[in-house]
Parts: structure tokens; C-alpha cells; sequence
């Protein structure tokens, strides 16, 4: 086997979470993967297509993904068997800061010689503090990052400097830190390699398909992506992907498209391989009608006959969905987020639109042939107090109300957590937004992680609810929700019930550790946490919803093998 020139590493949250008593909570609901947070960005695709490219070896090795696998799997014995010139750790999302910090450190232990690199927009905001770690090398900056890395290879791998490869920081050899600046951010998206091919071919190539998967489950239950746009136009308030946060984060002046023809492209590509539900990242009316035209007409002349997942950033009516009944031959299917009941809460974090225009959207919808609407409420957000987050989940039954038992509208109700993204408004100016924080920097939130139960992980609270409001509310939210979607003939009463047990459950657990954490003698506070440990992995999943609402109607890569081959012989004909 052919050793790689770069390994991307996808580390757990946090990275010793086997051995500590950690009661995770709801904190991962509403997201494919589990508290451990084992899915990894998109970019190790994107990037590793890119490096293959151009001749370099890669490899992924997600390492949350095998620690959940098996109880067993030595970490330091699987990196120190790695070889590598660089080691890239993605620090994207900030619950990665323990895992991904940690990893790192044993990176250098075993590969002293070895450049760890870091990168992702959590990496891009605190670049600061990350290269002034001693395992860090070098930080790559910025949301679209291939070529930039493939010029970085290059320099290494000619022994030439690194001061022209365009967002690189990095230590020279005196260990002095050189700021490269961001001067790479592509005002189009055509150029970038969206290929699962590469994943695929690099996965059986290294001889470690589970090793590599996406995240845990994902080989049973596949779900691909394609991505419409890099930035966003709208300045939603706690958002870290909005135009404000990636302005100050990643120099991101305006959004970067892919043009309809090329993500149509993507998609047809994607069902060479696999016969799984597409997820279109970006809402396709962000750039303009015209562009929503021209990728429904993309897509209906390259016959996509997988399911389609697409977003919706406001409302919608007859004639949007019809036109996306008649592209998609597969079906397709909703995720829309308005996070509020409260049109006043709404309204401060930046969505404008109506109640009715929500109730309005979920009708035409089904009324237009769509299969499955995924709504989501949060708890935590400006000007949102218990009894606001409470209605968000009463008016549910509303919705429920206004179409067919048969139609799946899935409603969701989780707490804003663990963190505020970093770059967005509310993290800029927290008064502004009535919001106190407990971490500022990376290390405080790393601190933070440490913590045994997800309502002390919490970064913040608000003016109109603490952190034991927040968490409470949760648990009340949860149980209201579960109750109208009862009353909505929805649910069973024993899945009702099912439901409230866990929740309370649930509850008692915080509660417990609580009482826990305030013990003083630390020997004693540490084995009656160990009592508790394995209740708190019992709930690490569908604390407060049922998680397998998530799951969408797909064939395992398994009973995909026959297409995966055929797909990779095109592919080799491209």
C-alpha cells in the first residue's frame, strides 16, 4: 500500500469521551450524527479530490467514527501507525476544540518530524491561538481552501517556502509565525471537485472503508450532498455561516455559486454511484429565480432519479413546488428551520417572514407532491423566553392540523447548543443580543467540553432565560411537543408515554449530576459519576425526539455495490 501524502483526521469532541461520564443530552438531536459529533466536513472531499488531482496521495481516517465502533480501538496505536508528511485536522465546528486540540497533541507525539496542519472555520476565526500551540504547524484560513492546499503540498514537497501559498499561517524555521493573509476566495464555485468517487476509490485503496465513512451509521443509511453556494446572503443572527460571519471570518465579501448546469452535474454523478437521498445544501432561490430555473431544467434533462433534499430559507407557494415536482423524478423532500413560533424572536434573528407564510408554505407543499417536511424549533434565542419556547411547540398541533395524517411534516424542538458560532452577530456583541457568555476563547471553550453534563458544556444563557431555564425548558418543550403531536393522531399513547419517560429520565439524569458536581471531595465526586456513566450513554441518542425521524429511505452502500462499480469504470472513462 502506497503511503499518503497527507491523512485528514476527524477526531471526536472530545477526545478521552469512552473513559469520562459524559450525559450528553439533546445536544444532537437534530443532526446525523451522534453527541460525539463523528461527521466530518465536506472539504475532506473536496480538498482530497483536488490533491489527487494533482498527484498527491490522500487518505481519511475518521477516528470518532472507529472510536464508536469499537470500545477497544487504541488511538494512539492507529496514529502512531499512520505515515504521513502532514497530518490535516479539521477544527470546523467549535464542539470539535477538545477532540481535535488533543488529537493534534499525539499527532506530534508519534510524527515529530510530521507538519500538523489545521483548518475549518473555527480554525480560520481562532488562528491566533491555534498556531500558537506547539503541536500546531501550520493553519489554513478561509472557505474554500483546495488550491490553496495543493500549492502548500507543492511547496513541501519541493522544498520550497511556504510564504506565496495564498491563507496559509505558518511557523517558520525559527518557529516565527508568518501571516499569509486570505487572498483566496474564488468568487464561483465551478472550479471545486465534488467527486464521492474519490472517496470511494480512496477508501478501498486503503484498505478501510468503515474507517472512512462519513459518520457512524452512515454506511447503512447513506445521505450525499451537493453544495448550491459558499457564504450566505442572509445576516441571520446566530448563524455562523451568515454574510456578517463569513465577512470577518473567512474575508467572504459575497456568496460564491455553483452554477445550475454544474451542480446538476454533481448530482448525476453522485447516482452513478449511489442510489441515496441528495441533500442540496443552499436555498436554490438565494441567487435569483433565474438560477432556481435553470437548475430545475439541469436537472430534469439529466433525469435525477434519486430523492432530493432541498432547503428553504423563507416561504414558498404552488408554483416553486410544483416545478420542483416535475424536475425530480425520485421524489423530494423539505428542511426548513424558522427556529420560532415567535414572530418577534424570528423577526431579531434575522427571518422576516410570517406565521402564515410558514403555514401557507407547509400546505402548498404537500398539496404539490412533496413526500417529507422537516420544521425546526430551538430553544435559547434572543428575546425568546420560556413561555415563547413553549408556544413554538403548541403550535405544532396547528400545523399538523392544516394537512393530511399521511403527510410526513416532522417537527423538531431542540436547545441552541452547545455553543454560539463564533463570527456571528450574537458572538460579536453579545449585549447587544441580551446573551452572556462563559468562554471567549478556544481553550475556555475547550474547558468547557470537559464539563459532565450538556447544560454546564453551555457557553451562554440570555437576559430572558439561565442556563437551568434553558435546560428545563428543553425538557418541558419536548414534553409538549410530544403531547400535540399525540393530539394530532400522530403518535400512539404508548409512544407517548415512551416518549415522556425518556425525557424525564433525561431530566432526573441532569439533576443527578448536579448534585454530584457539588460534592468537594474529589475522589468521591468522581466515582459517583462513574455510577451514572452508563445511564448517560443509555440516553446519548433521541434524548428529547425521536431520532430515527432523521433517517431517510435509503439502500446500504452494501446493496450499492453494483452500481458503486459500475460508477467508478465510468469514472475512469471521465
Amino acid at each position: 500500500m502506497a503511503r499518503p501524502d497527507i491523512i485528514f483526521l476527524h477526531a471526536p469532541s472530545v477526545y478521552d469521551f469512552r473513559k469520562k461520564t459524559i450525559f450528553y443530552g439533546p445536544i444532537s438531536d437534530v443532526i446525523p450524527s451522534s453527541p460525539v459529533f463523528e461527521m466530518y466536513p465536506i472539504g475532506f472531499m473536496t480538498i482530497s479530490a483536488h490533491l489527487e488531482a494533482a498527484g498527491f496521495r490522500t487518505r481519511i481516517v475518521n477516528l470518532a467514527v472507529q472510536m464508536l465502533q469499537d470500545e477497544r480501538f487504541d488511538v494512539e496505536r492507529r496514529i502512531k501507525s499512520l505515515k504521513a508528511d502532514v497530518f490535516a485536522i479539521d477544527l470546523h465546528w467549535m464542539p470539535h476544540v477538545h477532540g481535535a486540540t488533543e488529537i493534534a497533541k499525539l499527532v506530534k507525539k508519534y510524527h515529530p518530524d510530521a507538519k500538523v496542519e489545521f483548518g475549518g472555520f473555527t480554525s480560520s476565526y481562532f488562528w491566533e491561538e491555534l498556531i500558537g500551540r506547539p503541536e500546531v504547524d501550520l493553519v489554513m484560513r478561509g472557505d474554500t481552501t483546495e488550491e490553496p492546499t495543493v500549492k502548500m503540498m507543492t511547496a513541501l514537497q519541493e522544498g520550497k517556502g511556504l510564504s506565496e501559498v495564498p491563507n496559509l499561517v505558518w511557523k517558520d524555521d525559527q518557529g516565527r509565525i508568518r501571516n499569509n493573509e486570505i487572498s483566496y476566495s474564488p468568487e464561483s464555485m465551478d472550479d471545486i471537485k465534488f467527486d464521492y468517487g474519490m472517496m470511494i476509490k480512496s477508501a478501498i485503496r486503503n484498505m478501510d472503508i468503515k474507517g472512512a465513512l462519513p459518520w457512524y451509521g452512515w454506511d447503512k443509511l447513506p445521505l450525499t450532498s451537493v453544495f448550491s453556494v459558499r457564504g450566505c446572503s442572509l445576516n441571520c443572527a446566530e448563524c455562523g455561516g451568515s454574510h456578517h460571519a463569513n465577512k470577518k471570518v473567512v474575508c467572504r465579501k459575497a456568496p460564491a455559486y455553483r452554477s445550475p448546469e454544474k451542480l446538476a452535474e454533481d448530482m448525476d454523478a453522485i447516482q452513478s454511484y449511489l442510489n441515496t437521498p441528495i441533500f442540496v445544501v443552499g436555498d436554490i432561490r438565494q441567487h435569483s429565480s433565474g438560477y432556481a430555473e435553470r437548475f430545475l431544467k439541469a436537472v430534469k434533462e439529466r433525469k435525477i432519479k434519486n430523492h432530493v433534499v432541498i432547503e428553504l430559507f423563507n416561504g414558498a407557494g404552488d408554483e416553486h413546488f410544483s416545478k420542483l415536482d416535475k424536475a425530480f423524478e425520485g421524489g423530494w423532500s423539505i428542511e426548513f428551520s424558522p427556529d420560532s413560533h415567535d414572530e418577534k424572536v424570528r423577526s431579531a434573528l434575522g427571518k422576516g417572514y410570517s406565521n402564515e407564510s410558514i403555514e401557507k408554505s407547509v400546505v402548498s407543499a404537500f398539496r404539490n407532491g412533496c413526500e417529507r417536511l422537516d420544521l425546526f424549533y430551538m430553544t435559547g434565542l434572543p428575546y425568546q423566553t420560556r413561555e415563547s419556547a413553549l408556544d413554538s411547540a403548541k403550535a405544532s398541533k396547528r400545523l399538523w392540523g392544516l394537512v393530511d395524517k399521511e403527510d410526513g411534516l416532522c417537527i423538531f424542538n431542540a436547545p441552541f447548543a452547545p455553543f454560539v458560532d463564533p463570527g456571528s452577530r450574537v458572538f460579536e456583541e453579545p449585549e447587544k443580543w441580551g446573551y452572556r457568555f462563559f468562554a471567549r476563547s478556544l481553550e475556555e471553550h475547550k474547558r468547557l467540553l470537559e464539563n459532565p453534563s450538556w447544560k454546564h458544556v453551555l457557553s451562554y444563557e440570555t437576559e430572558w432565560m439561565k442556563k437551568d431555564m434553558i435546560a428545563e425548558t428543553t425538557y418541558d418543550a419536548a414534553i409538549e411537543l410530544a403531547t400535540m403531536e399525540y393530539e394530532s393522531s400522530r403518535i400512539s399513547a404508548d409512544v407517548l408515554e415512551q416518549r415522556k419517560e425518556r425525557t424525564e429520565t433525561a431530566r432526573m439524569l441532569m439533576h443527578r449530576v448536579d448534585e454530584i458536581m457539588a460534592i468537594q471531595n474529589t475522589e468521591e465526586r468522581e466515582n459517583r459519576l462513574s455510577e451514572v456513566k452508563e445511564q448517560g450513554r443509555e440516553l446519548m441518542n433521541s434524548t428529547v425526539c425521536d431520532k430515527s425521524s432523521l433517517d431517510w429511505k435509503a439502500g446500504s452502500i452494501w446493496r450499492n455495490s453494483p452500481r458503486v462499480l459500475t460508477g467508478l469504470i465510468r469514472s475512469s472513462f471521465r
